[in-house]
């Protein structure tokens, strides 16, 4: 089955007769009949009723309908592989939450721009909630976060659950043990993300319940600069393994035995904004890859 004669059968459906296609793309009528006959018997069906009007059989209709995505996926391909010639051109604009936007994304991006250097990303490091509105605006080709609110348009693949830890200080005398419980944070200061932000919110939940809801808390509104307040001593971080992947001197990572909470990472995309580009797929899949290879080290 080829595509220039699923062509050919879309131009004689649009012009309504062999021989008006024929004129259309400036061929013989016999190399028009010839390659819908190509086509039926390739597909091993009848596509054509033929007599004094032309019509649709009822296969026929159903192919005219599957394969029009076909071809529309086919010429987007064709552009793509004609910009691979001419060296991919364009601009990716990706919506990343913390802390992936900070630990993660920049080496990806990196080794990216290595492979598609006349591409430009237009990064924009938001909460997972304004990366939903900022897709449905679109004003990002996709986003990259936690899980959001369902809506009917948007779409969320979790390409990646994590895990809890603590960060303390090193002078802080729970960085002697290999592991703690919750019941061992009962005197601690714990500092938080804002209140709406669903890991947050889990957490205290886990807490109430397991030491009640008299502990010491503080909020610094961004994830990446907990470890510098814990650097302190000010108080401990709970918070994602990804975000402490890198943790600087003077502080510990210690793993929690009793929270069973495990945060998603995954791609958010919108239906009315589909993403036609392979280079924006390629970086979705580098992305992807570098949190399959944390999941290796962890094992």
């Amino acid at each position: 089955m080829e595509i220039r004669a699923i062509k050919t059968f879309h131009s004689v459906v649009e012009f309504g007769s062999f021989q008006k296609a024929a004129e259309k793309l400036n061929y013989s009528q016999p190399t028009i009949t010839f390659r819908i006959k190509q086509l039926e018997r390739d597909l091993g069906i009848k596509l054509f009723e033929r007599g004094k009007v032309l019509k649709l059989t009822h296969s026929g209709r159903l192919f005219l309908h599957r394969s029009k995505k076909l071809l529309r996926d086919y010429q987007i391909l064709d552009s793509e592989i004609e910009q691979l010639r001419l060296g991919i051109t364009g601009t990716i604009r990706i919506g990343i939450s913390e802390p992936t936007a900070s630990f993660k994304f920049p080496k990806v991006l990196s080794n990216f721009l290595d492979t598609y250097p006349n591409i430009s990303v237009d990064v924009f490091i938001e909460d997972t909630e304004t990366c939903s509105q900022m897709l449905e605006k679109g004003e990002i080709d996709f986003a990259i976060c936690g899980e959001p609110e369902i809506k009917l348009e948007n779409y969320y693949e979790a390409f990646y659950h994590g895990k809890l830890v603590l960060l303390v200080g090193e002078i802080n005398p729970l960085a002697k043990q290999h592991e703690v419980s919750l019941n061992d944070l009962r005197n601690e200061r714990f500092i938080f993300t804002p209140v709406n932000c669903p890991i947050r919110i889990q957490i205290e939940q886990a807490l109430k319940k397991t030491i009640g809801d008299s502990y010491k808390k503080m909020i610094v509104t961004k994830s990446t600069a907990h470890k510098y307040f814990v650097q302190q001593n000010i108080g401990v971080s709970i918070f994602t393994e990804t975000s402490n992947l890198h943790p600087i001197a003077h502080t510990k990572v210690i793993p929690i035995t009793d929270i069973d909470i495990h945060p998603s990472i995954g791609i958010l995309t919108n239906d009315n904004h589909p993403i036609n580009s392979s280079a924006a797929q390629e970086l979705i899949s580098k992305i992807k890859d570098s949190f399959s290879e944390q999941n290796d080290l962890a094992l």
